[in-house]
């Protein structure tokens, strides 16, 4: 399960928490303007915009899992379960394997509205990458710094979602997920009034009472309407700390911990990473699990211009103590 979620300040910013139970062995990548992508239906693309994104890699390949372009378009896949279809090449079609979704968008588009321009005469295939990584179920963000959809593939076709949130979890479909918010729209980060009737003393006994209602279990329908809430009134002063650390403060209300979501024999569901991309400067910081430190990779000039591939291992098994005094 997973959230991801785009925010505008002085910049724009994307990212997402990843939960899973186990890790691939993520990285980040970076796939230079040069770098060939052999994409499966389409030919090879061998002169396209930078990516820069979490991936995991294989035969020389990035897997992305979220990335954002130097154009400043963002695209994070998400579980989606049981609701996922993918079709068989189809003529007079642009055929993308699902696998290489991000990558393909990514390379080609400026923003949203490119790419809803190109997904609209396009179907996701079921070509699997290999023997080890079949067609994942996915569905996904995309997001700039004016807008936010979101693409499903499922058996009623490729559809394109306008988001006025900015958010997504995983299943339901997201028709249903932001249907679901009208049950919190009495919702406020104010203190509330009395309307309970009979002319009770009512009193309020705690701050964020406004707020009572708003869910907090690890379920995606209510890590959707949280996350939705808290960037909906998410206050942030300028400059680039700032707004880093907000958007992660934001991601990591969501976050899962060992222990409190068990899917299998001894196997729990965590945050391995959080992620967090100033879309607008070619920045990646992120954390994992084990480490909280906010670490940081760069998409300067010289890695975009490249024609391999760049990649920086994730790393963070341990936690990185700053100890303030020493030791006696």
């Amino acid at each position: 399960m997973c959230t991801a979620l785009s925010m505008k300040t002085h910049d724009f910013y994307f990212g997402r928490n990843l939960d899973y139970e186990f890790s691939y062995g993520e990285s980040i990548a970076i796939a230079p303007r040069n770098y060939p992508f052999p994409f499966a239906h389409e030919g090879i693309c061998s002169s396209h915009y930078a990516i820069l994104g979490v991936a995991h890699v294989d035969e020389g390949y990035p897997l992305f899992y979220d990335a954002v372009n130097e154009m400043g378009l963002g695209m994070a896949g998400l579980n989606f379960v049981g609701n996922a279809v993918y079709s068989k090449p189809a003529k007079g079609k642009t055929n993308i394997a699902q696998y290489e979704l991000i990558s393909y968008v990514l390379s080609k588009c400026r923003n949203v509205e490119e790419a809803k321009a190109m997904l609209s005469n396009s179907v996701i295939v079921d070509t699997p990458f290999n023997e080890k990584f079949p067609p994942s179920q996915l569905h996904y963000l995309l997001a700039d710094k004016d807008s936010c959809c979101v693409l499903e593939s499922t058996s009623e076709g490729l559809r394109l979602y306008d988001n006025p949130t900015g958010v997504l979890t995983n299943n339901p479909p997201f028709p249903e997920q932001l249907s679901g918010l009208n049950r919190y729209k009495g919702l406020s980060n104010k203190d509330p009034e009395n309307t309970f009737g009979g002319n009770l003393p009512l009193k309020t006994y705690s701050r964020g009472m406004g707020a009572i209602g708003l869910p907090g279990d690890l379920s995606s329908s209510s890590r959707f309407a949280k996350v939705a809430f808290v960037r909906a009134n998410s206050v942030c002063p300028e400059g680039e700390s700032p707004s880093v650390s907000q958007f992660f403060h934001i991601l990591h209300s969501v976050e899962q911990q060992r222990g409190s979501a068990l899917v299998g024999e001894g196997k729990y569901e965590i945050t391995i990473y959080s992620s967090c991309y100033n879309a607008s400067r070619g920045i990646c910081y992120y954390t994992t699990y084990g480490d909280h430190r906010i670490n940081a990779v760069k998409m300067n000039e010289k890695n975009r211009n490249g024609d391999s591939l760049v990649v920086y291992p994730m790393g963070g098994e341990e936690e990185d103590i700053r100890f303030l005094n020493e030791e006696e």
